[in-house]
């Protein structure tokens, strides 16, 4: 079955409202099994090299949310299409960091690549000057 632009724009679109419930069993659903999820450079979490897989996902992005961020909310603003490919410009939000109790707003941009309705490559583009003053860090 061929994928029209409409159709990516919408399965990335349930994939926020998923992620914003906390549904993680379906954000997970929608991942190829050899996803690679790119971090930004200069994120205190970047660490060289892609996740690979789900699980590399759920323990070095998910998972560290979780822990290091009250009430961490992403905003998507707009989706473009293009093919296979899904952009998503927003902000990401939380009511704080808990090592250092800043709260989070910051821009982000989302640059999503799908194969056959599944997520085949995720990168982040993020204000990491803001990241990292949040987070208490020096990168």
């Amino acid at each position: 079955m061929t994928r029209t632009v409409t159709d990516n724009v919408t399965r990335m679109k349930e994939l926020y409202g998923a992620f914003s419930r906390g549904d993680v069993p379906t954000v997970l659903a929608t991942m190829d099994e050899g996803i690679e999820w790119h971090e930004t450079e200069g994120n205190p979490w970047f660490t060289g090299r892609p996740f690979v897989g789900p699980q590399q996902i759920v323990e070095g992005v998910f998972q560290r949310i979780v822990a290091e961020f009250e009430g961490f909310e992403i905003h998507p603003i707009r989706f473009l299409g293009d093919g296979d490919t899904v952009i998503v410009e927003g902000r990401y939000r939380a009511k704080s960091h808990k090592a250092t109790g800043k709260p989070l707003d910051a821009e982000v941009v989302h640059v999503w690549d799908l194969r056959n309705g599944q997520i085949v490559r995720f990168h982040q583009y993020v204000d990491t000057r803001k990241l990292a003053d949040v987070m208490g860090s020096d990168e």
